[in-house]
């Protein structure tokens, strides 16, 4: 663990982040249910939220991509197939209300997974 380059680290971590998995070892699930995250690892006892406000970057992710999706959407829509952005409300304002709880335990994922790759011992 102490050999391996930070960059293998983060590729490996966020990996297991996108299976929803420890970032440390990768074998017990992160969460039970939609929306409620396990404490720590039932496997390794990694402790997952790290400090007071610590998923407060999670929302940053959940947010990010929300709107990475959207406004790109939107412009690609506009400048491709001639869509009015007016128009594309219809479609948009569900999508940025129903994406973000979709992708909420991925966010929460990623950014422990990025976390963990950057500072693996807290």
């Amino acid at each position: 663990m102490y050999g391996e380059g930070v960059l293998a680290r983060i590729v490996r971590a966020e990996r297991r982040a996108l299976a929803l998995r420890c970032p440390r070892c990768g074998r017990a699930p992160l969460f039970r249910g939609w929306f409620t995250m396990n404490v720590v690892c039932a496997v390794c006892d990694l402790t997952f939220e790290r400090a007071q406000g610590y998923w407060v970057g999670a929302i940053y992710v959940n947010y990010g991509a929300t709107v990475l999706i959207a406004v790109g959407g939107c412009f690609l829509l506009w400048a491709r197939a001639g869509v009015d952005p007016v128009r594309q409300l219809a479609w948009w304002v569900p999508f940025v209300i129903v994406f973000p709880l979709w992708f909420f335990r991925y966010s929460r994922s990623l950014w422990l997974g990025l976390e963990y790759g950057l500072n693996p011992e807290p």
